[in-house]
């Protein structure tokens, strides 16, 4: 099937219009028409290879929101026209534990990535920034008309990779939270962490994102280059959200969690993490990480967000920006996730 996007052909050079073909539909695919991609930090690691690995040509984006415009015979969850969305996966086995538990993102073979990654027939994947995008079904997810699509967009891995920890941890009413970062992870882990009735408190390194954190839900906002502010929260904190990408003293937070707290990290430093042993022995406290979640996880978070109409804060921008768009993601200038608007992909 004839596909048009925009792809990296090595790390060192600009996005630039790509053809392509994917796969024909099969039995129990979904072919969905490409209406907004978000962009991801993680998409920009990728691009320019500082994790390694990269596969060129390159079509990023794994946070897809458009329209279905063809289905296989075998589909039964979805028909011509409805709104769709598809993630940071597109395939597992489907048969190891973790996969028949729910949780194909930690599937034993290794999950498939919607881009950069082979598949089980050893053919690369594209992903969001195109026209269109072919995925079996059990991959593809059901969005609520209700929402603004765009803003919906980054929910498939902001979203998700926040909303799972939490859930997983039992974050509720009753429960001390923090959120570290306010950036594209951070404002939806203080989204949602507010939204599930815990008492929630934002750590920033900037003064100026305090009025905001408040606004998005924060009960309190801790600049943490002041020293005493962060030891007045000493051991007090059930759970710990860390969503910095940069990197940073993890130590300062696993001070402030108490008798059996955790500190998990879903945002992902490009250094190794250095942690002092009496952070983690004092209270019995726990490191630990999180990745997205599962197809069933995935679905239940967008359908929460509709009932409470929680979707992300976005500034949209068109295909030929995306040069300024990833130098101003790097620099942290975007309030608070960019998504590319792909009716300005020019027609192939």
């Amino acid at each position: 099937m004839k596909s048009f996007g925009y792809a990296a052909h090595d790390k060192k050079s600009a996005l630039v219009p790509f053809r392509f073909e994917r796969r024909e539909p099969g039995p129990k695919d979904v072919v969905v028409e490409i209406e907004f991609s978000g962009i991801c930090h993680s998409d920009i690691h990728q691009v320019r290879d500082e994790w390694g690995g990269s596969i060129y040509p390159m079509v990023p984006g794994h946070e897809i929101v458009g329209h279905v415009t063809a289905v296989g015979g075998a589909v039964t969850k979805f028909k011509v026209g409805d709104p769709a969305a598809v993630g940071v996966i597109v395939d597992s086995d489907r048969v190891c534990e973790n996969c028949v538990a729910g949780e194909e993102q930690y599937c034993i073979k290794g999950a498939v990535e919607t881009y950069n990654k082979l598949d089980y027939e050893g053919k690369p994947t594209y992903g969001g920034y195109s026209n269109n995008i072919v995925v079996d079904e059990r991959f593809v997810h059901t969005i609520s008309p209700k929402l603004n699509s765009a803003a919906v967009a980054p929910l498939l891995c902001a979203g998700i990779t926040t909303y799972s920890p939490l859930r997983h941890w039992k974050v509720g009413e009753g429960s001390k939270v923090g959120v570290v970062g306010l950036g594209g992870l951070g404002h939806m882990g203080l989204k949602f962490a507010h939204s599930f009735g815990a008492h929630v408190v934002q750590f920033t390194t900037s003064e100026s994102k305090i009025a905001d954190a408040k606004r998005l839900g924060a009960d309190e906002v801790v600049v943490t280059k002041d020293a005493a502010a962060l030891a007045k929260h000493a051991g007090s904190f059930d759970f710990i959200l860390d969503c910095v990408s940069a990197p940073h003293d993890v130590n300062q937070y696993l001070n402030l969690l108490r008798l059996n707290g955790t500190l998990c990290l879903v945002g992902l430093p490009e250094t190794p993490v250095s942690v002092a042993p009496f952070s983690v022995v004092a209270n019995r406290r726990s490191l630990a990480g999180s990745g997205i979640g599962g197809m069933k996880e995935t679905q239940e978070m967008l359908d929460y967000c509709a009932e409470h109409n929680i979707v992300s804060e976005i500034e949209l921008t068109s295909i030929d920006k995306l040069a300024e768009a990833y130098e101003r993601v790097v620099k942290a200038d975007v309030k608070y996730r960019f998504v590319i608007d792909m009716a300005t992909l020019p027609k192939s």
